[in-house]
């Protein structure tokens, strides 16, 4: 080997290193979805559409032991795509289920990953910033579940204790900013799921756990003894929307899910889709949330509105 080409081979090794990484890089751009500009031309091009799912969020969304995606909110949107289905004038539409969690919910939002998140996602003005929100489909307000034998019913009874909360959640804020106002000096343990932290307090690990009030009050009944637990009777904030998700500058499909929802809820029918869920015993575990539509709901539903404007 002559010196001149010794000389070359360790800048040859490097671009040959360098070529190799971008090839990489390529390719795994290549394999990752892409958000569609406008998720109505893509569901009209492909007959497919991907709903954003949890495995853990009864009743509005859980996977069952036979792997079967149910809920209230899933539900919806089923009835919400077959409405669009109909607009868009095709014979059959493909449902595809993609599993989200509170953390990566909008981020697979805007990647393409999914093309709507029916869940039960807080509309609120921080979120907003990041994803668009169709009119609401429930109402709730943060609360806390604890041991009921501790008797921890009010947001003071949680200074100086240990409170989980679940990443990538408005409770998670809201606890944070109240812990800091009245300085309770409450040591705030993030975890990333609603049964990490609902065991955490089952266990003693955590006095209590923050999360909207609706998806407690579900935690409890699914529980083994329903019995040991107690919701606040105190809420941390306001009562506050769910809505379906769905990317921020589409606002072509947040329109055509918000008509398909006008003609849901004018129908009636989504006091039926109600009932089902909230007042009747629902599978596998036959579990009854036992809980009449609230007024705000009940108005919500009457006259729906985009909580933005």
């Amino acid at each position: 080997m002559t010196r001149e080409l010794q000389r070359q081979t360790p800048i040859l090794k490097l671009l040959l290193g360098a070529v190799i990484v971008l090839s990489v890089l390529v390719a795994a751009a290549a394999g990752h979805a892409e958000a569609p500009a406008s998720t109505l031309k893509k569901i009209a091009e492909t007959g497919v559409v991907r709903i954003g799912y949890s495995a853990e969020d009864f009743p509005f969304s859980y996977r069952q032991p036979d792997g079967t995606v149910r809920g209230y909110s899933t539900e919806l949107c089923l009835e919400v795509i077959d409405h669009i289905k109909n607009r868009l004038k095709l014979a059959t539409v493909k449902v595809e289920y993609v599993e989200r969690t509170p953390r990566n919910r909008v981020t697979m939002l805007r990647s393409g990953d999914l093309d709507i998140e029916c869940v039960a996602s807080t509309n609120n003005a921080e979120r907003r910033k990041s994803a668009g929100f169709s009119y609401p489909h429930f109402v709730t307000g943060s609360q806390f579940v604890s041991l009921k034998k501790n008797n921890l019913k009010t947001i003071a009874d949680l200074a100086g204790r240990t409170v989980a909360a679940t990443s990538g959640t408005t409770n998670i804020g809201q606890l944070n900013t109240i812990n800091r106002e009245r300085a309770l000096n409450i040591a705030v343990m993030p975890v990333e799921t609603h049964n990490d932290a609902f065991q955490l307090v089952t266990e003693g690990r955590a006095a209590a756990f923050v999360m909207d009030g609706i998806l407690l009050a579900a935690m409890v009944a699914k529980s083994e003894s329903p019995e040991n637990y107690a919701l606040s009777t105190e809420a941390l904030g306001w009562p506050e929307p769910y809505g379906l998700m769905v990317r921020l500058e589409d606002t072509d499909f947040k329109d055509a899910v918000n008509a398909a929802l006008v003609a849901i809820y004018s129908s009636g029918r989504i006091k039926t889709l109600y009932e089902k869920w909230f007042n009747t015993a629902v599978p596998p575990d036959g579990i009854n949330m036992r809980m009449p539509m609230s007024d705000e709901l009940r108005a919500s539903f009457a006259k729906p509105a985009d909580p933005a404007e």
